[in-house]
């Protein structure tokens, strides 16, 4: 046998009797009966464990590398990196290191017999018999076979490790000049595990960054082997340092080694990009295969750059990719110089983008020329009825209706023109509707009781107690019910409010009126005496409903130590935040890893191109639960707060009982909560609380309240920043705590000025919080004007009593918002929240 191929052998066996060794201790295991154990109820790992498999590339037979290099490749080749990492051969192929405490072929003799009855010698054997003894197997397949082989179970070593604390997850988050010493020390280290792939791939991406093409090579050696699940990123990477090293044939041919190895994979198109700046034809492919993939919407910009009017290139954009944020200014060059020449495909898809940036009255021309179907036609008289085109709209909905009756549109358009048209020709509308859509009966008959009440009182009673008996579930009949329960408060009458709260608890458990009618129960009852009763009312709230503002006045009620609306102001709760990423509900395990290792632009556009070719390549495909909650995570690494807050909320009660149960089953993890309450500005936020003596949870709660965590965002009145200070206010501030220039879209100066003045409103009302906060949204004169109509006594009533609807709502938001971070953040709390639900 040739040299080459009998060190390659000597490799293969030591590979092998490592494999063997791996299968064998999980043949115990399942021999000691833990088979079926999942990774959470096994006992953790020992503090030094057995040394990983690692194994040498064998990608390709022009890997073999002579058993001279391998002895060789103890000689220091990297300032990055030890000497564990090896050395590249004359091929500029990775020859990965060799794990030293294998059995060597001639010693397996010295072994005690129970080795040769293990599935080790299986393994060795049966490969023995394809390498050596068989002649239909060639070298070249049977080093293909192991490498399969070996990656398989590196994947599986992933998966078990990917739910393991990292290290290097933590330093993923870090700029790269505060993680490089420490990403050096794990990527040098002997044994081969998912902290060492992870930390060689980020030390590779930073050298490439500071443009250190051959030593990013280095780093990068062996690596995909190693390290599969970013495989197709680590052949990308590497064909970058090649580019970086003027070495355009190697990177040409491992981008090309992409598009061999993986052609199923949307990382194809990154690859087609690559190659392009070579050979254009690839840029052309990557169009006419993947014309919905991210990186395509980059060449067809660069390829608008030289050609600013072509038509083919602006449609592709277009049509593939309508709600960017850049197709806006294709749009305006399409009409401006080829209106004439577009189809109504082209004109939905403007239509399409308009509706995405809910720029309504621009959108009513392009859908007036799309294509006619009950989602055009409903956008159209829509667009029309926010833009005030009422008559327009009542014509365009009338034809969908008569058009379209039994698509989902058509029960929209029943429910919107019922709001058009007098309140008589209203109930005809909602009576259809009821009668149509059946599942929509409930939220029908309630809108048609509205519209009862303003001209037939007798009919309106009739029908409310039509929806208790038709309806009795729904969260219409909720409503009703606690209209009648305060009615009877107000009057005094706590037994009779109490009954018809408790049917609310009985038969509304899911309402959102729920928590409240529970939560006055027990306020009730302590009116009556009865603490019992009242006590497991508060302890029921906070069981059930955790997340709602009336948890928190229910453990202040219990005395917990959390802060009432007098005293909240002082607490200075302790914090815990999660300090690497979470692991998505959606996506690949390669996008899954690409996401916490914070490789952010690679993960988003890998997961919308998957989300593309699970729906067929629909230009916005409708998402689940769990892809819903996946673009969520990743637009709060874009600091796009607003938009991933809203997209948890937006997840909420999906009619789909599968989509249910993923709702449900994410709402059972900290995950959901903390990226519904996320905690952006931490620090700045504590050293400007610190400062004004202001509890930091409850400033976080405002600034979620008020700007979602958008530093640049204006109201319509003009109030900006993170704490939506008006432009007046910040000049009346500014001279008193020294600020001669400022920005409200600074965080600091925003914060700095704002929490300055959530103190002035504190102390304008005795440190009373819910005044304060009051103040904030609707202004001192209206509190004041409050305070003398009102009896303050009784918080929880004075809250109920606002008369703005909208200060009430926001009062409630906030301290909803405060209990929330601290039931997420503060671990005392969490820990009493773990009592209450095994209770």
């Amino acid at each position: 046998m040739h040299k080459k191929s009998k060190a390659q052998l000597q490799d293969y066996f030591k590979d092998l009797t490592a494999m063997g060794n791996a299968s064998s201790e999980q043949m115990e295991a399942n021999r000691d009966g833990i088979q079926g154990e999942t990774a959470e109820n096994i006992n953790p790992p020992p503090q030094n464990p057995k040394k990983r498999l690692s194994l040498p590339n064998l990608s390709s037979p022009s890997l073999a590398a002579e058993a001279e290099n391998l002895e060789s490749a103890g000689q220091p080749g990297s300032d990055y990196l030890s000497n564990s990492f090896g050395q590249a051969n004359k091929t500029n192929v990775a020859v990965a290191p060799v794990n030293s405490d294998y059995i060597a072929p001639e010693k397996l003799e010295d072994q005690p017999r129970e080795f040769f009855g293990s599935k080790r010698w299986i393994w060795l054997g049966g490969i023995l018999v394809l390498l050596v003894g068989g002649t239909a197997l060639t070298l070249p397949k049977a080093l293909e076979m192991v490498n399969g082989w070996r990656q398989e179970a590196q994947l599986k070593a992933y998966e078990q490790e990917q739910h393991q604390d990292s290290e290097v997850l933590r330093l993923a988050l870090l700029p790269p000049d505060q993680r490089r010493s420490k990403l050096e020390a794990i990527a040098n280290q002997e044994e081969l595990s998912l902290e060492r792939s992870r930390a060689r791939f980020l030390l590779a991406g930073d050298l490439l960054a500071e443009f250190e093409g051959g030593p990013a090579l280095r780093v990068l050696e062996g690596l995909e082997v190693q390290y599969p699940v970013l495989a197709p990123y680590i052949l990308l990477m590497r064909g970058r340092g090649y580019q970086l090293s003027n070495e355009n044939d190697q990177a040409e041919a491992t981008w090309q080694s992409i598009l061999d190895q993986y052609p199923d994979s949307p990382v194809v198109v990154n690859a087609l990009e690559n190659l392009g700046s070579l050979d254009e034809t690839y840029w052309q492919q990557a169009i006419a295969d993947h014309p919905g993939h991210p990186r395509t919407l980059a060449i067809l910009h660069q390829q608008l750059e030289s050609e600013p009017n072509a038509l083919e290139i602006q449609r592709q954009i277009l049509q593939n990719h309508p709600t960017d944020g850049r197709t806006a200014a294709v749009i305006n060059s399409l009409t401006a110089n080829h209106q004439g020449e577009l189809t109504p495909e082209d004109w939905q898809a403007m239509g399409d983008n308009f509706w995405h940036r809910r720029i309504y009255n621009q959108a009513i021309a392009p859908y007036e020329k799309a294509p006619s179907n009950a989602r055009n036609l409903y956008r159209l008289a829509r667009a029309q009825q926010i833009s005030k085109l009422d008559n327009e709209a009542k014509e365009n909905y009338r034809q969908l209706i008569a058009t379209y009756p039994d698509s989902e549109e058509t029960a929209l358009a029943l429910r919107r023109l019922a709001e058009l048209v007098p309140p008589r020709e209203g109930v005809q509308y909602l009576q259809q509707l009821e009668q149509q859509f059946p599942d929509q009966g409930a939220s029908a008959l309630a809108a048609r009781i509205d519209l009862l009440a303003k001209f037939d009182a007798n009919q309106a009673q009739q029908a409310r107690q039509a929806l208790l008996q038709k309806y009795p579930n729904s969260d219409a009949a909720a409503d009703y019910r606690w209209r009648q329960a305060q009615e009877f408060a107000k009057a005094g009458n706590y037994t009779e409010a109490w009954r018809w709260a408790k049917e609310i608890a009985n038969q509304n458990p899911q309402s959102d009126v729920t928590p409240k009618a529970i939560f006055w129960i027990g306020k009730w009852a302590q009116q009556l005496g009865r603490s019992a009763d009242s006590k497991a009312a508060f302890e029921t709230v906070l069981a059930k409903y955790p997340q709602s503002y009336y948890a928190w006045r229910s453990a202040v009620l219990l005395g917990w130590q959390v802060g009432d609306f007098n005293s909240v102001r002082f607490l200075n709760p302790p914090v815990t935040v999660p300090d690497q990423r979470p692991l998505p509900p959606a996506g690949s395990p390669t996008f899954r890893e690409l996401y916490r290792l914070a490789q952010d632009q690679e993960a988003i556009e890998l997961f919308n191109a998957e989300v593309r070719a699970r729906a067929e390549g629909e230009a916005t495909p409708e998402l689940t639960v769990n892809e819903g909650f996946t673009e969520a995570l990743l637009k709060l690494t874009q600091q796009e707060y607003l938009q991933g807050i809203n997209q948890v909320l937006n997840l909420r009660n999906p009619e789909d009982p599968e989509q249910r149960k993923q709702w449900e089953e994410l709402r059972g993890t900290r995950d959901y909560w903390q990226t519904l309450f996320p905690f952006p500005y931490q620090q700045l936020i504590f050293e400007w609380s610190e400062k004004r003596q202001v509890n930091p949870f409850l400033v976080t709660a405002l600034i979620r309240q008020e700007s979602r965590f958008e530093k640049n965002i204006q109201s319509p009145v003009g109030a900006t920043g993170l704490m939506q200070i008006m432009p007046a206010t910040a000049e009346w501030i500014a001279p008193q705590i020294g600020l001669k220039e400022y920005s409200l879209t600074d965080p600091t100066d925003n914060v700095n000025m704002g929490t300055w003045y959530f103190d002035h409103t504190h102390k304008t009302y005795n440190n009373n919080s819910a005044l304060a906060v009051a103040s904030y949204n609707a202004g001192p004169g209206n509190v004041a004007k409050w305070l003398q109509e009102f009896n303050n006594a009784d918080p929880d009533l004075f809250v109920e009593r606002i008369p703005f609807a909208e200060t009430k709502g926001y009062v409630e938001s906030v301290f909803g918002n405060y209990w929330n971070y601290l039931r997420i953040y503060d671990p005392d709390v969490e820990k009493l929240m773990g009592q209450v639900g095994k209770n």
